[in-house]
């Protein structure tokens, strides 16, 4: 492991911090102060968290009329993603026309994190309007993997992996459409989580209804985690499909994790998503040692017949009525991929429309009936390790060349499709010592069990990993 030469403070896995500051053994500036000193030492290096509102979080207030709830955060510091407003402080979704955004108003999600004693300490880096799983833009540049800093760290939640694998916040928010969650948390060795929808606040703006896209918590462990997503879950009728938690803490359901577990592999989803085989042969060697601890481990795959069609016509739809409502001034200065995505969502025909419906539909289906006979369904979250920072998108795996930037993360389609609960926990390093990740999807509102043999995966690989200095390995 690369040595980690950060505050103590910033070592602590988010549920130690909010335990002390709910003994008053730790204070929020305390915390902060922390934060900010690790902040200043590893962002010339990773670029993870570039816009900073410290004064804001300092002076932040805490009613605690929400303190007996078991999400509750204390003043913890948290990072949240620069494609949602919080108030008062500059929000760029990473694109030129909106460089110098100050939005007046929080996000319903952030209000609410916020009112569970979340401390809001900065924004961090996204992709252009999150298109894209390589996080880089005009306004703010590049992030970096601190694993290797000449490496891709993933997107579109690349900033959020990024500061939680430095030590530079103990919790972040991401979001998710593509495995953007998913695929930087792999990459940096971390845990992100894609909830059911209505589960972790709405949706988009202007997309209330749209279940691909959704909210979700990101974590240095499957317990943090769960922490995260008890503070973000809740019921709220204003929301257009906001769904309940559970009676029962998703922290509760973890601390009930034990080794049996039932869980189906599949390598390529049957055919579906290529996959390299040094991601493969790493996989596997991490679910034998799965097993061995009491695991139930099976090949098999489910029907996804009908999946890239599905995915793609939702995911174009959103685009065009998203990103792509916004004023011509704005849209003038997008990159060329997202220019594509918006084009793709307006030129949809009904045909296109109604078949991706049916097929969605038939795909939830199938995996209701197949995730009847397992706890989860186990997969690579992409097909390959992280390729050079500078490379926008891979363009060929195995000898299988890649159509867009999307193509990939097919890996990824799958739970954004069925609007299933995915997340992607750490399974040791490969040869070069580059975090690997394995995505495991559960059943719809199937958060706690997810949780429960995502923990269970970890305790036998021996994490979670913790905090690391940045490996610079570029000039």
């Amino acid at each position: 492991m690369p040595p980690f030469t950060g505050p103590e403070l910033c070592a602590l896995q988010a549920h130690e911090a909010v335990a002390l500051l709910k003994k008053g053994e730790v204070s929020r500036d305390e915390l902060i102060d922390a934060a900010i000193t690790r902040i200043g030492t590893v962002e010339p290096d990773v670029n993870a968290m570039p816009t900073l509102c410290e004064t804001r979080a300092r002076k932040a207030e805490l009613d605690g009329s929400q303190a007996d709830h078991p999400g509750y955060l204390a003043g913890l510091p948290i990072g949240i993603k620069d494609l949602t407003p919080v108030a008062g402080v500059r929000t760029t979704w990473g694109t030129p026309g909106l460089a110098d955004f100050v939005p007046e108003a929080s996000a319903p999600l952030v209000l609410r994190l916020e009112a569970r004693g979340g401390v809001v300490l900065g924004k961090t880096n996204t992709p252009e309007m999150g298109a894209g799983a390589n996080t880089f833009n005009a306004v703010f540049g590049m992030t970096r993997n601190p694993w290797d800093t000449s490496l891709n760290a993933g997107g579109s939640s690349g900033g959020a992996a990024v500061s939680l694998a430095t030590g530079e916040v103990w919790l972040s928010h991401g979001s998710d459409l593509a495995g953007s969650c998913r695929t930087p948390a792999a990459f940096c060795g971390v845990v992100g989580m894609r909830p059911s929808p209505g589960i972790a606040g709405p949706g988009p703006a202007g997309n209330g209804f749209h279940l691909e896209a959704v909210q979700g918590p990101m974590a240095r462990s499957v317990r943090d985690c769960a922490l995260f997503l008890d503070a973000m879950a809740g019921f709220n009728p204003d929301w257009a499909i906001s769904f309940p938690p559970p009676q029962t803490s998703y922290q509760q359901a973890v601390a009930e994790a034990d080794p049996h577990v039932r869980i189906a592999f599949t390598p390529d989803l049957g055919g579906f998503a290529p996959c390299a085989p040094e991601v493969e042969t790493h996989l596997r060697r991490a679910l034998g040692q799965v097993e061995r601890a009491g695991a139930m481990i099976s090949e098999d795959c489910p029907n996804v017949t009908g999946l890239d069609h599905a995915y793609r016509t939702a995911r174009a739809l959103l685009w065009a009525n998203g990103a792509g409502a916004l004023p011509e001034t704005v849209q003038a200065q997008f990159k060329a991929s997202l220019r594509q995505n918006i084009q793709q969502g307006r030129e949809l025909s009904l045909d296109d429309i109604v078949t991706a419906g049916r097929a969605k539909s038939d795909i939830f289906d199938r995996m209701v009936a197949f995730l009847k006979h397992f706890d989860v369904l186990a997969c690579p979250v992409v097909g390959l390790m992280p390729g050079p920072v500078e490379e926008e998108f891979p363009t060929e795996i195995e000898g299988q060349t890649l159509t867009d930037y999307i193509d990939w993360l097919r890996f990824s389609f799958l739970a954004a499709t069925a609007g299933l609960p995915a997340l992607s926990v750490p399974v040791g390093r490969d040869r070069h010592g580059i975090p690997v990740g394995l995505q495991l999807i559960g059943p719809p509102r199937g958060e706690a069990r997810l949780l429960q043999v995502a923990r269970a995966v970890e305790m036998a690989m021996g994490g979670p990993l913790g905090p690391i200095d940045p490996v610079v390995t570029h000039g």
